[in-house]
């Protein structure tokens, strides 16, 4: 008899496809309530962080430079008080195989899925990771399935999408692209299902145990460089694997630099809304995915999310679109780097805080990725023309989401606005008890697992929820 593949019949049997699709038994790591045993998920990988690093190495994946922005950070110092303006540092993961630091991920999932016997790999990602898994799975000898969002309804792609689409397919890879909406995981489900392939998922904990090495390399580079720990490490934040990879690896070598997170303001633009879908500059690295994947990581294609980034947030600070566009070329003609976008929102969130910060004090950017013909700023400001955005100089604190793009007039005005931190943890409390079976009570265990969500304690943990 054949399965009922109604959208209503595969979204009820979600965990059992994501279950035999990567190998884990999600259930062995339920406790209490609410709670789980994340780092026991983490370590049913089979892997340990030796290994990983053995894996990525021999697929041509990390070991990445560390590069000294001497030129920024002599810029930033023009703006920044009498003895102030930080050194920046940048970790250049462009010179992965595919151009970001998601070949960490991927290298460590399409490893397992080799290993376990999967012929193939899929993820549903209209990102870097795209090009990271069709790259790693052709160096490894598997098919791969990549599932894009790229379409309004009008099937018009964003030029950064369909950038990612040609490289995924210069790898091999099959793309399915699909018009903005809720069918995009269900069209994953599906092709889970039915190919029997991997599930090469961001939020796995295979991809992001892949990411520990990045943190790593981080903290042992700066000390070779400069003799100390950063002083801050700035992370583009969206789904949260990126700050929960690099802060582990950080952990592991026992570094306890703040980590902040940077993310494009997108305020006003819901990233589901097929009116609002080209109406925005950046695929990732922005609010739309920044504060719901931080206050409810389960929200991703994993029953249990390996990214927890509110775990490891230090601060969480914003930027808006002009004064990325106006870092990127910046990068290129101050340093002789062209890279893409993604990396550049931390780079203008470091250049904003270096100010802040003594001239012996270390921030490093934690990535880079690729550009190519679609990410490049100039097919970006056209396309945000095109689509009605009016384009000025002028000052970026005045830009209006969907409606404009303010490159800054001049460095000065570019500026990391704090997001309140306190309120996003107690959304994540509030998002857990929306999701609490009616009657039910919170145990000991409960807390202390929100006390770790929420980087704070049980007792703050309890107040808050008397407050709920």
């Amino acid at each position: 008899m054949a399965k009922d593949m109604s959208f209503a019949a595969v979204m009820a049997r979600k965990n059992e496809i994501l279950m035999q699709s990567l190998g884990i038994d999600f259930s062995k790591f339920e406790m209490g309530t609410i709670a789980f045993d994340y780092e026991g998920m983490m370590a049913s990988i089979g892997m340990d962080f030796d290994d990983i690093t053995r894996i990525q190495l021999e697929q041509g994946v990390g070991a990445t430079p560390m590069l000294e922005l001497r030129n920024i950070t002599a810029l930033a110092r023009k703006y920044a008080p009498p003895g102030f303006g930080a050194r920046i540092f940048i970790k250049d993961e462009a010179a992965n195989p595919s151009g970001s630091f998601k070949d960490r991920r991927a290298a460590t999932a399409v490893h397992t899925a080799k290993r376990l016997g999967f012929k193939g790999v899929a993820a549903a990602t209209s990102g870097n990771y795209g090009a990271a898994v069709a790259s790693q799975a052709a160096k490894q000898g598997l098919s791969s399935i990549i599932v894009q969002e790229c379409f309004d309804s009008r099937k018009i792609g964003q030029p950064e999408i369909l950038e990612k689409a040609r490289k995924c397919e210069a790898f091999g890879a099959e793309v399915i692209q699909m018009t903005v909406g809720p069918e995009l995981f269900y069209k994953f489900l599906t092709i889970l299902e039915e190919t029997g392939y991997f599930s090469a998922s961001l939020y796995s904990p295979f991809g992001i145990s892949g990411v520990e090495t990045l943190g790593s390399e981080v903290a042992l580079q700066i000390r070779a460089l400069t003799g100390k720990d950063p002083d801050a490490v700035i992370v583009t934040h969206a789904g949260g694997g990126n700050i929960t990879g690099t802060a582990r690896g950080l952990a592991q070598e026992g570094c306890t630099a703040p980590i902040i997170a940077a993310s494009v303001n997108l305020k006003g633009l819901h990233m589901a809304s097929d009116g609002h879908f080209n109406r925005k500059s950046f695929t990732t690295g922005h609010t739309g995915f920044g504060f719901p994947f931080a206050t409810w990581p389960d929200r991703s294609d994993m029953p249990r999310s390996a990214a927890r980034p509110l775990r490891y947030m230090d601060r969480y600070v914003l930027v808006n679109q002009g004064e990325v566009f106006y870092m990127t070329e910046a990068l290129a003609q101050l340093e002789g780097l062209e890279r893409g976008p993604a990396g550049n929102t931390s780079l203008v969130a470091a250049f904003a805080l270096a100010q802040e910060m003594p001239q012996d004090a270390i921030i490093v950017v934690q990535e880079t990725e690729y550009t190519g013909a679609g990410k490049h700023i100039q097919p970006q400001l056209a396309f945000a023309r095109k689509n009605g955005l009016n384009i000025t100089f002028g000052n970026p604190a005045e830009e209006i989401c969907g409606e404009n793009i303010i490159l800054p007039q001049h460095p000065g005005l570019i500026a990391a606005r704090d997001v309140e931190m306190a309120g996003m943890r107690k959304s994540l409390i509030r998002n857990t008890l929306q999701r609490m079976t009616p009657g039910t009570q919170l145990t000991d265990v409960d807390v202390e697992f929100l006390a770790a969500e929420t980087k704070s304690s049980a007792d703050w943990v309890r107040e808050a929820l008397q407050n709920s």
